[in-house]
């Protein structure tokens, strides 16, 4: 037996907040949803992303804690142009979110920047330079 990656699952410190975040880099995820324990979103491909608030997670993990020290997974969202992510980070920065990285050329040939979703996990933007 082989196992099959099927989803992948945020701890959320504040879901509506989270979902706000989420849902301007275009998730689909349910309007009604904000005031849930735990929220899936069926991603193109059929993976789902997972939102469990910390309550939810204690409620069969007791002793969870958040991780410290750095972050050591991301999610990345491609953009169609360069502009695109210049334009992407702008509009999260101004409504509030904090910007990481600002957008740059990167070596590798990807405009690329990093915003923090409300938990501190660093969302990359990227798109093509060529």
């Amino acid at each position: 037996m082989t196992p099959t990656l099927d989803a992948f699952g945020l701890v959320v410190a504040d879901m509506a907040a989270s979902l706000a975040f989420y849902r301007r880099l275009g998730l689909p995820i349910p309007d009604d949803a904000d005031s849930a324990p735990h929220v899936e979103v069926t991603l193109p491909g059929g993976l789902r992303l997972l939102f469990d608030t910390v309550d939810t997670v204690r409620s069969f993990d007791p002793g969870w804690q958040p991780a410290t020290g750095g972050a050591r997974m991301s999610f990345a969202f491609a953009c169609a142009t360069p502009a695109e992510v210049d334009t992407v980070h702008a509009e999260l920065v101004a409504a509030g979110y904090r910007s990481h990285l600002a957008p740059f050329d990167a070596f590798w040939g990807q405009r690329y920047a990093t915003v923090l979703d409300p938990d501190g996990n660093p969302v990359e933007l990227f798109a093509s330079l060529g």
